[in-house]
């Protein structure tokens, strides 16, 4: 068949849009209001005595469950029979959400307000509401000699590890936020996204940049399973990684692989861990996508958990950037694991979200608060000036 100059051009014009709408369509409806959960998990309650931890932390983890309200927690619950990693922590909290310029955040602003303590316009990625670069808490810790890492189950470049690390006006801008990670030392980075360090429309090839930097590059977690030191990055998929149906235990290795190789340091660390798809299950309305998810993200909750434990100089913080889809739960049946479920809407909301925090100096994560205060309480916990 032979092409037009003008359909040429249209087809042309697609090449972008269709790698931007890749990062996108995770909200396209896929509607399912129940799950019954098959995989039943054991969770580790901890004693009293085990929760004894130092005074002040070494290390920070802050695990965001995407999307993560309190329906989405006891949807979790109520398919793990009762039990969940997330009921080992006592320390319990709410944060305000809202953006700078909206009522309704978006994963940008909400996680620029994690990341920096400022409020920005929904879309922005680690500025200010004038565009200005903000210091987030991962180029603090760097600047005060902590290793740093991120991990996600979305593309990296995706909003809310993004805002951790870049700084660009728009959070669709995937390019150039994968550009943003040759401007730190970043320790260690996992997640999807890989076609926007390598397939760029610039040419460059990032991959062989970060490699020149000291960089170990692997795309696939398993591959990276020797590497015990260093620097390290794995880009998982080219754009976002599969749902947990299909990813297996991705995130748990994942996290587990950056706390390993974080935990050489005499300095200390902070990591960040998405639980990025808990928001898709939301944008769907799929109760089945959302619990699921939501399994995985506690799973990994408990792998930190038991660092922790034992380490008992790290700080472990468990929050959302908002949550998604107005997710009501109807008559379910937490002794058969059974998640019933409706929604409000296929988009974000405007309630507050939990924070749960164990570990040195979770008692200042109670309360109700701005989300720009969890940025603050990190730094006052590592002692750290803005």
């Amino acid at each position: 068949m032979k092409l037009n100059v003008l359909q040429v051009i249209l087809l042309l014009c697609l090449i972008p849009i269709s790698t931007v709408w890749g990062q996108e369509n995770y909200k396209e409806k896929d509607t399912k209001f129940d799950f019954q959960n098959e995989n039943f998990y054991e969770v580790k309650m901890y004693s009293s005595d085990e929760l004894k931890f130092k005074k002040k932390p070494k290390n920070v983890i802050l695990l965001i469950g995407d999307g993560m309200g309190v329906s989405q927690v006891f949807a979790g619950i109520t398919a793990n029979k009762g039990q969940l990693n997330l009921l080992n922590f006592k320390n319990i909290g709410f944060s305000k959400t809202q953006s700078a310029n909206n009522y309704v955040t978006d994963s940008a602003a909400g996680g620029t307000a994690l990341s920096s303590g400022v409020k920005t316009k929904n879309g922005a990625i680690g500025v200010d509401p004038e565009g200005n670069p903000v210091e987030t808490i991962l180029e603090i810790a760097e600047k005060n000699d902590k290793v740093t890492g991120l991990v996600s189950t979305s593309a990296i470049t995706h909003a809310t590890p993004a805002s951790f690390i870049a700084h660009q006006l728009k959070r669709k801008m995937y390019e150039e936020i994968a550009a943003d990670f040759l401007k730190t030392d970043i320790d260690v980075f996992i997640g999807g996204g890989k076609d926007f360090f390598d397939a760029r429309k610039d040419k460059r090839d990032l991959t062989k940049e970060l490699e020149d930097k000291g960089y170990q590059m692997y795309y696939d977690i398993d591959d990276a399973a020797n590497v015990t030191s260093g620097k390290l990055g794995v880009l998982t998929a080219a754009a976002h990684n599969p749902d947990f149906s299909e990813r297996g235990e991705l995130l748990v290795k994942s996290t587990e692989k950056a706390i390993q190789i974080l935990s050489n340091s005499d300095k200390g660390f902070f990591l960040m861990v998405e639980g990025s798809q808990i928001d898709w299950g939301g944008h769907q309305n799929n109760t089945s996508y959302v619990t699921g998810e939501m399994l995985d993200f506690d799973k990994t909750i408990g792998e930190v958990l038991e660092f922790a434990v034992k380490d008992k100089e790290t700080l472990v913080i468990v929050t959302a950037d908002h949550e998604t889809g107005g997710m009501a739960l109807l008559k379910s049946d937490m002794d058969k694991g059974f998640v019933k479920a409706a929604y409000a809407t296929g988009g974000h909301t405007g309630v507050m979200v939990p924070v749960f925090a164990i570990g040195p100096g979770a008692e200042e994560f109670t309360g109700i608060y701005e989300n720009t205060e969890v940025f603050e309480k990190m730094l006052k916990a590592f002692g750290f000036e803005k």
